[in-house]
């Protein structure tokens, strides 16, 4: 979520790309990886940063932005058994760019990408919450993105999109995942035309489109002598890309999507400064059952002229992570008063922590949540799924 501009994030960028390097090497020590190391601290800065409006074309739309140095598609879902039994997904692929261009294009090792994947499962019933990662550079075969369409993958974890609807697929250590994801509403696309601010400051923005209801059905298994689970649920599609990392104040970012039981969905991002402070661009975005979409603000702009919606988020509760130290917020109340929107969320098993083996500094909490609360003076519910970020070290430098 937070991005900085490139001019004064660079230093950090370089030594968050040489970890992520030598963690490709350490990874998979049979590529040779290594002799692009020494390379990296000569990265030329010449990455294009999201700083104006943008002609969108769907579904190129969903493919890799290669011009651009960070980028991340993310899906996440709430899934139900046949008798009704509760489970969470979540399955992300980033892309960190190491140079815009490799230093021997003739050598398929030669490092220009670095992918990274996600892969969680959470068994609500049984609060059990499973992680597996992966990383990669491109290499031979190894790892990629097509611009054309959605098409990333590592290895056998993939996530493809053919006729309108998105395949998912991941397995390691018997975690499993097989779903397809059908759009029941057409493409999201946050802050101004896709423009999402991050901050005040030159490229502190990102490109931010979403499919924030698919049609979920597939197959899930936890391994371990566990069986194939048929599943079916809802999913939410979150796709990004930019060139910034975190300002120097900011720390980490929350981030809620949500689906109302009045058929409406809702994502919030707080940014997170060192002093506790919450960053003004903030933001959120409201959409209806009929796919149309207005703006959330923390304080409505009435200089912008378009027909943002003030929203709050409360924290009501903590958690601390055993395994981090890392203390997260853990229930929250979140109120859209023109709305009348009041909203009580809580995660549905704590501990969904993940700690990356590839890059154990990126430690953060994703995870199902649900909640409870009234719409317009009656009854509501909601489900979907929360991040935290920077609550066990800051992620600034990664992202």
């Amino acid at each position: 979520m937070g991005l900085r501009g490139r001019k004064t994030g660079s230093r950090a960028w370089t030594a968050a790309a040489a970890l992520f390097v030598l963690a490709a090497a350490a990874a998979d020590p049979v590529d040779p990886v290594v002799a692009d190391v020494a390379d990296v601290a000569d990265v030329i800065d010449a990455w294009r940063t999201a700083d104006g409006p943008r002609t969108w074309k769907f579904p190129e739309d969903h493919g890799a932005h290669l011009a651009y140095k960070t980028e991340w598609w993310y899906f996440t879902g709430n899934l139900a058994g046949p008798a009704g039994e509760k489970y969470g997904y979540e399955l992300t692929f980033f892309r960190n760019g190491v140079r815009t261009a490799p230093s021997a294009p003739a050598n398929p090792w030669s490092v220009r990408d670095l992918f990274l994947a996600h892969f969680t499962l959470t068994d609500v019933a049984a609060g059990a919450f499973r992680a597996e990662d992966v990383l990669s550079r491109s290499g031979p075969g190894l790892a990629g993105a097509r611009a054309e369409n959605l098409d990333v993958w590592i290895g056998d974890w993939s996530a493809r999109m053919k006729d309108g609807t998105i395949s998912l697929r991941a397995r390691r250590q018997g975690l499993e995942l097989a779903l397809e994801l059908t759009p029941r509403k057409p493409v999201v696309l946050h802050g101004r035309g896709g423009l999402s601010r991050k901050g005040p400051g030159e490229g502190q923005a990102s490109y931010y489109s979403s499919l924030t209801d698919l049609e979920t059905k597939g197959i899930i298994s936890f391994g371990g002598g566990d069986e194939r689970r048929a599943v079916s649920g809802r999913s939410w599609f979150d796709h990004e890309f930019g060139s910034g990392l975190l300002a120097e104040d900011q720390i980490g970012w929350d981030w809620f999507g949500l689906h109302l039981s009045d058929g409406r969905d809702l994502m919030i991002y707080l940014l997170r400064r060192k002093d506790g402070s919450i960053e003004g661009a903030s933001a959120g975005t409201l959409v209806a059952p009929d796919g149309s979409a207005r703006p959330l603000a923390l304080r409505a702009d009435r200089e912008r002229g378009d027909d943002q919606i003030e929203f709050s988020v409360t924290a009501l509760d903590r958690w601390r992570s055993p395994r981090s130290g890392g203390t997260y917020p853990s229930r929250w109340r979140i109120a859209i008063p023109s709305e009348e929107i009041d909203l009580w969320v809580a995660p549905l098993a704590a501990g969904q922590e993940l700690l990356p083996a590839t890059l154990p500094n990126l430690i953060y909490w994703e995870g199902a949540v649900a909640g409870t609360g009234t719409v317009r003076g009656r009854p509501a519910s909601c489900e979907g799924y929360a991040e935290l970020t920077g609550y066990a070290g800051s992620l600034r430098g990664i992202f």
